[in-house]
């Protein structure tokens, strides 16, 4: 059985430091450190008094201490490390891009006066759940031990349960919303023959890159910027190739041996395209 500390460092990045983040910040609310109204959302004082802080802390608050706030947490560390280290592996950046997506389209929603909250953490997690009900459609998952269920219908029955409960609807909504968006945009729409209209930005990968966690495959910036790019040209051994005059026979006699056919890669030839998930994946 793992350790607390070997559970925490077999995390990955991206839900870890989110995860770490709300737990941060309830708890600075619970110590006195601070009151949470300087971190709500309110686009007056964003405008007016410039504190554009509140437009990435109120994804941070998940409420205080409780049986809610505990809800949220392990859907963090459930949902959002399954997608991380599903659909999202070795796509560290495109998983950034996806919660930095969900926390725009979140603030665009919030600037409609029906549908302002001053804290969207919630819906930002809600929209984790969707996204992972979406990935895992044929999961089978189970509520508090009572119903199981396959896992395209999982926001469905947390939103029936806040229903129950009497919690506010809204940010599950505003999170089913964005997370739709997201799916529509990166899964939906280019199966349907149309282009990815939804491609993770060049700086992103930049970001991931020099933040040095994860891994993204394909990436276009090298992982560790201290290392240099990476030479894509034509190599030539220096002193061992012939002069310009000679004959290729000449050159593989100086090499010992005569040229080899490249041989085929074990696990098939490398795919160069565009890939989409199929089938849940």
């Amino acid at each position: 059985m793992s350790t607390p500390g070997e559970y925490y460092r077999s995390l990955p990045p991206v839900s870890k430091t989110y995860g770490v983040a709300c737990l941060m910040t309830t708890a600075a609310l619970y110590l006195g450190l601070y009151n949470p109204w300087t971190i709500a959302l309110e686009y007056e004082l964003v405008f007016k008094r410039f504190q554009v802080w509140r437009l990435i802390t109120n994804f941070f608050f998940l409420g205080p201490f409780s049986f809610p706030f505990a809800f949220r947490l392990i859907i963090i560390a459930k949902y959002g490390v399954s997608l991380e280290r599903g659909p999202f592996d070795k796509r560290t950046a495109d998983y950034v891009w996806m919660f930095i997506f969900g926390a725009l389209s979140l603030l665009v929603m919030a600037a409609i006066p029906p549908l302002y909250i001053p804290f969207m953490g919630p819906s930002l997690v809600f929209m984790i759940v969707y996204i992972w009900g979406r990935e895992f459609p044929n999961a089978r998952i189970s509520i508090y031990g009572v119903v199981s269920l396959k896992g395209f219908y999982l926001p469905w029955a947390l939103l029936a349960l806040d229903l129950i409960f009497g919690d506010p609807l809204m940010p599950d909504i505003l999170g089913m919303v964005a997370g739709h968006l997201y799916y529509f945009l990166t899964v939906l729409h280019p199966l349907a023959g149309g282009r990815n209209l939804l491609k993770t930005p060049l700086w992103v990968h930049k970001v991931v890159a020099y933040w040095g966690e994860g891994f993204q495959v394909n990436a276009p910036v090298p992982s560790d910027p201290s290392a240099g790019i990476a030479f894509r040209g034509r190599s030539h051994r220096l002193g061992g190739m012939a002069t310009r005059g000679s004959s290729p026979e000449q050159a593989q006699t100086r090499d010992q041996g005569p040229l080899q056919q490249p041989k085929p890669a074990a696990d098939g030839v490398a795919f160069h395209g565009r890939s989409h998930r199929l089938g849940g994946r």
